[in-house]
């Protein structure tokens, strides 16, 4: 099983754990919100449905954005992951807009409710659940080198954080019912962060789809561990650009005129095994030889 193989089924265990978790939530939540008398935590429940399906993308994206290169993909199929990033994201930033338009709306009409401490329950319980989620599964995406991993762990998160919201809202209501509006306050500041997440990650993504060059770190690294190399006397023409974060690269490197071919090409393949020994994210190298001067 190659690297990539391995990778995908690494994403696909963390989010069916994460399928089978949110499942339960939504169950957990609906019931408890309703026996609770919480508005917000049966909210919070048909919230955490977004998550079912975002799991669905993610599933799909791993399954043909991990897929090894072949004929009709000289370049692999990492662009599929990142558009399944991209769709994560936008129901990410989508959460959080709509979370925040409720909040507003409660907090401009001062329709509040009295609910019952066993909603409580429902919302601790998903505040932890979620917030072991999230370190999981951005443990995993982080491992891989997933962005679409990632974003769903962000989606963990958010929820936790909603969570976090009704169980402030719900407690502040067993201290006096005036401090009903702390769960719409509170809502409304969690879903600045979720949108701002959620911005972050599709701005990301877009530049990746668009082909643009990573960090100028990433380029230095590069740059560095390539004038390394003995033989080496110059670097032009490096172009680098991301995929499923993975980095593809092509780059010319000046040699001394005076060497044959056999030479030159030595010196290329210790530039690309420097590459790869030294920069993780690197998958796909050409390397060009110029002389350094017209023989």
């Amino acid at each position: 099983m190659d690297d990539l193989s391995t990778q995908a089924n690494d994403g696909y265990r963390v989010t069916i754990v994460g399928l089978v978790a949110n499942i339960v939530l939504v169950a957990v939540k609906l019931a408890l919100g309703i026996l609770g008398r919480s508005q917000a935590l049966i909210a919070d429940a048909v919230h955490s449905v977004s998550d079912l399906f975002t799991d669905l993308v993610v599933i799909l994206g791993l399954h043909y954005g991990r897929r090894s290169a072949d004929d009709q993909h000289h370049f692999g199929h990492g662009r599929l992951e990142t558009m399944s990033t991209t769709v994560v994201s936008i129901f990410l930033a989508a959460a959080g807009i709509g979370i925040g338009f409720d909040a507003a709306r409660s907090i401009y009409l001062k329709t509040t409710c009295h609910p019952s401490w066993i909603a409580l329950i429902g919302a601790g319980l998903s505040i932890i659940v979620k917030e072991v989620l999230y370190r999981y599964t951005v443990h995993v995406g982080n491992k891989i080198k997933s962005k679409v991993v990632v974003a769903n762990a962000w989606h963990h998160r958010s929820d936790a954080w909603s969570s976090i919201a009704v169980f402030a809202g719900v407690a502040g209501a067993q201290i006096h019912p005036s401090l009903n509006v702390l769960d719409s306050i509170a809502a409304l500041l969690v879903s600045f962060v979720v949108l701002m997440v959620g911005v972050k990650m599709f701005w990301s993504t877009i530049r990746e789809l668009s082909d643009a060059a990573p960090d100028s770190d990433t380029l230095k690294r590069i740059t560095g561990c390539i004038c390394g190399v003995s033989g080496v006397q110059d670097v032009h023409d490096l172009k680098v650009r991301t995929s499923a974060d993975m980095l593809q690269m092509q780059v010319h490197i000046v040699v001394d005129g005076s060497l044959s071919v056999r030479a030159g090409h030595s010196i290329a393949k210790e530039v690309e095994q420097c590459l790869f020994d030294e920069i993780s994210e690197v998958v796909d190298i050409v390397v060009h030889v110029d002389p350094d001067e017209e023989v």
